[in-house]
């Protein structure tokens, strides 16, 4: 399945991996503490908090939108290091600012800084010589130190003061720095089974490159999918009490756990891939997400809730480490893995607002109905995609990205 040259991953690399991604996507992950730590210092309304929230993270889906084409050529580590600067930045300016319009050039300068992080370090999972065991390694790491992140944002909020998680994080992009030197800086290569390297052939940048776009359909399925996923994870909580009558502290260490439980699914993707045939595998946790989503939104049985938390996560792990395995076999340059986590990250910014609209407007039994549906048809693109890696993986010369 990954007959080609490219890095093997060491432990250097495998830590830079998970450095990279984990900052690039820790505005996201770790915004709810954020949002708190700020509405609390400036006294915001919701609203006004939630448009501070969405304009980090919108900055860092576009910027690493824009980026995915320059990721694709060496040099990542010098554009993940920039990006850790501009963030460093915006993270500082984010602790000390005390104004509102501050605030928000803040969380802009610092959502881009973690824009070119995220684009650099994503396209560098396809410069491994096992994609299946790249991706996974790295969205395991990333979930245990996000978890550490969570923990640790609002320990430095109460124990040094407001604005210290800004700090906190800001000290991260410094240990990263030397990290993530050991990133991969060149993309991988196709290989006929027993050949050695095959060197790109006169005028072959310019085809590669044009093979690498990825489709809008393909952007916007992932988006789409990223919306879904994240709209649905931000109100878990509130309809976890509200339907199934559980404790805020019962519902909170149900999703701490199904969040845990669910790197299961991150090994066990890539494993159902090779026996199965990446297709069915993803195609399978594809339904048995929506359908545990669905579960989970609309039961008022807490064991329900519990089994539908923990399978909606595990499925949602293995398919991300799928997506991505098969976005880097397709395109070894790193671009298509990049642009599929930028309209990730737009998917994600946009996410928590639609869902609220709504489960507003129509309740949680329709909620239900449409997010299980809005997952399988987000995926279809993907899974098309999948297809279309699985056979450039087998042969010699790339595959173009599906462009419906």
């Amino acid at each position: 399945m990954n007959a080609r040259t490219g890095s093997a991953l060491t432990f250097g690399m495998a830590v830079a991996l998970v450095a990279g991604v984990t900052l690039g996507n820790g505005g996201a992950n770790v915004m709810p503490v954020f949002v708190d730590d700020f509405a609390t210092r400036f006294a915001l309304s919701d609203s006004t908090a939630g448009l501070v929230a969405a304009t980090q993270l919108m900055a860092t889906a576009v910027v690493t939108l824009l980026l995915a084409g320059r990721a694709a050529r060496p040099g990542r580590v010098r554009m993940a290091r920039l990006g850790l600067a501009v963030s460093c930045v915006g993270f500082l300016g984010a602790a000390a600012v005390n104004d509102t319009v501050t605030l928000v050039l803040a969380n802009l300068v610092l959502g881009a800084g973690l824009g070119a992080v995220y684009a650099a370090a994503t396209a560098a999972l396809a410069a491994t010589d096992d994609a299946d065991k790249a991706s996974a390694v790295t969205i395991c790491g990333v979930v245990g130190v996000t978890a550490l992140l969570i923990m640790g944002v609002p320990m430095a909020n109460h124990d040094l003061g407001e604005g210290a998680g800004f700090l906190l994080m800001a000290v991260c992009c410094l240990v990263a720095w030397p990290l993530l030197r050991r990133l991969p800086d060149g993309p991988a290569g196709p290989t006929a089974p027993g050949d050695g390297p095959t060197p790109p052939a006169a005028g072959s940048g310019t085809r590669v490159a044009a093979a690498s776009r990825p489709s809008v359909v393909l952007l916007v399925g992932t988006g789409l999918l990223w919306a879904v996923t994240q709209g649905a994870w931000s109100y878990a909580s509130v309809l976890g009490r509200q339907h199934t009558g559980m404790s805020h502290s019962a519902v909170s260490a149900v999703l701490a756990v199904s969040s845990v439980v669910a790197l299961v699914g991150a090994v066990v993707g890539p494993v159902t891939a090779r026996h199965l045939g990446r297709m069915r595998s993803m195609a399978a946790f594809v339904m048995g997400q929506a359908v545990a989503m669905a579960i989970l939104i609309f039961t008022h049985d807490p064991v329900f809730f519990t089994v539908a938390a923990v399978l909606w996560q595990g499925c949602q792990l293995a398919v991300l480490v799928q997506m991505l395995a098969a976005a880097a076999l397709l395109d070894p340059t790193g671009r298509l893995v990049a642009s599929l986590s930028g309209a990730g990250a737009l998917g994600t910014g946009v996410g928590p607002l639609a869902v609220g609209a709504v489960l507003d407007g129509a309740g949680a039994g329709v909620l239900s109905v449409v997010l299980a549906s809005g997952t399988c048809l987000a995926s279809l693109p993907l899974l098309r995609m999948t297809v279309a890696g699985g056979e450039t993986a087998g042969a010699s010369p790339p595959g173009r990205v599906p462009t419906a």
